[in-house]
């Protein structure tokens, strides 16, 4: 059966790329005009049905997923989403499963150029960009999300290990970014989440993609920022978050 399906995984890891293709082609084109035409809210949609077909496009290669969501979701307050980053396939489930939240992210600057639909929702999106080799840039762009959210209610999504864990494995969280955040959107509530799996979709690198990977996303309750003292509230955020990432 394994050797069946490392043989499968070729031919359908084919197929998904030329879905995941069309659909960057064509949401790109999408997104241009409904933001231009139609504004924010419209441009919204457009992401979240995009990222939507790319969870479900996942289940040509047999992904399931199990999402575990809190008893209620801070809709309408300003949100600091903190999660463990574990592949680039985080990155659908977080937008359309919260879709509620708005949810924005602070990345690399090396993705808001040539990627076909993520650079223009990066860049028009709500999002900020990055540059990581520039520490006073980095601060500033992320003080202006943190501004961005408390003013229009919205989420943005920090991964305070600061890159990927490529095996699973969490790398301890980066304090700099998140307590930035927390200092500049004081009236944000904080949300933690665990991802479990993802890391599996790349383990091979971008091909093959392996199959059956059963993905996991645990959204724990919201904590209101301003109740903690911001070192503690990092290390429990941490010590939280590390407990329910599965093997």
């Amino acid at each position: 059966m394994k050797l069946i399906n490392q043989l499968l995984s070729y031919p359908l890891t084919i197929l998904f790329y030329i879905l995941f293709g069309i659909e960057l082609l064509v949401f790109d084109l999408i997104q241009r005009i409904t933001l231009s035409i139609f504004g924010y809210q419209a441009h919204k949609v457009s992401v979240d049905i995009f990222n939507g077909f790319l969870v479900r496009n996942l289940h040509v290669l047999g992904v399931r997923y199990t999402v575990k969501l809190p008893s209620s979701l801070p809709v309408g307050k300003p949100v600091i989403i903190v999660s463990n980053h574990q592949s680039m396939w985080d990155i659908p489930p977080l937008i359309w499963f919260l879709r509620k939240l708005h949810v924005k992210f602070i990345s690399k600057k090396e993705l808001g150029k040539g990627i076909p639909s993520v650079s223009y929702n990066l860049k028009y999106g709500g999002s900020v960009l990055i540059d990581r080799k520039d520490p006073l840039q980095a601060t500033e762009r992320i003080k202006t999300i943190a501004e961005y959210i408390s003013k229009y209610n919205r989420s943005v999504v920090i991964f305070p290990e600061g890159t990927r864990s490529r095996d699973g494995i969490p790398k301890p969280f980066k304090r700099k970014g998140l307590e930035t955040l927390l200092v500049n959107a004081q009236d944000a509530y904080i949300l933690p989440i665990s991802i479990s799996n993802s890391w599996k979709l790349q383990k091979n690198g971008m091909f093959p993609i392996p199959l059956g990977a059963h993905l996991k996303f645990k959204v724990h309750e919201a904590i209101k920022a301003s109740s903690f003292n911001h070192n503690e509230l990092i290390e429990n955020l941490e010590t939280l978050v590390v407990s329910e990432i599965e093997n």
